[in-house]
């Protein structure tokens, strides 16, 4: 069987061909790797915390669900507080994180921790 498809030449990026997505998939880009570092990290920083509030909002729901079923079952109704409390605890730890990276890199001497380009920079010169 002859496979026409994997014989075909594709150009590389600059002339045509596969280029990607986003600024990493962009090959003549203006933007240095630091920014993009940064706006990556940005990015997975928003998403966890969306993900964290979806999360939140499901295990609520579900602990009130369990509530109003447990029909006076004490060990139904304290399982059900303690996945709702349990949910609310990741919640604000994921939320307070930002700002215990900052405490951190207060504590170590880095007060602009979540600055990469800073970082970046204190790193390169010597």
């Amino acid at each position: 069987m002859i496979n026409l498809l994997a014989a075909a030449s594709i150009p590389l990026a600059p002339s045509g061909g596969f280029k990607g997505f986003g600024p990493l998939g962009n090959v003549v880009s203006t933007e240095n790797a630091v920014s993009i570092f940064s706006k990556f990290i940005s990015s997975v920083i928003g998403i966890i915390t969306i993900v964290a509030i979806i999360w939140f909002i499901f295990v609520f729901f579900t602990g009130a669900i369990s509530i109003i079923g447990a029909g006076g079952d004490k060990t139904q109704l304290e399982t059900a507080k303690k996945r709702i409390a349990s949910g609310l605890i990741g919640f604000v730890v994921t939320i307070a994180a930002i700002f215990i990276i900052k405490l951190v890199g207060y504590l170590i001497g880095i007060p602009d921790i979540l600055n990469f380009g800073f970082l970046f920079n204190m790193v390169s010169t010597p």
